[in-house]
């Protein structure tokens, strides 16, 4: 959450998503872009990708004070996987 607050409900915010990042975001990554984080604002459709997903959301935050974004991985369904794999 950002100094100016929520703006956007979460389903509002999910519904954007999901409309922004295939239609705006997608068609600009390259192949090299594979594997890598990519920021975007919801409302703009505004990016950042980098290596580094703190990295690139620190650029787009520094491009767009109190935007609203969310985190993908390029070529993945997460940005990040979780979970035990158990001891051998």
């Amino acid at each position: 959450m950002n100094a100016t607050g929520r703006r956007l409900s979460h389903d509002e915010f999910d519904r954007l998503s999901a409309d922004v990042y295939p239609r705006l975001v997608l068609p600009h990554l390259r192949p090299e872009d594979h594997g890598k984080f990519v920021v975007f604002d919801v409302e703009s459709g505004a990016f950042e990708v980098d290596d580094s997903a703190h990295a690139a959301a620190n650029r787009l935050h520094a491009r767009i004070p109190g935007v609203q974004a969310r985190l993908e991985r390029v070529g993945f369904p997460t940005p990040y996987k979780f979970g035990f794999r158990g001891v051998r």
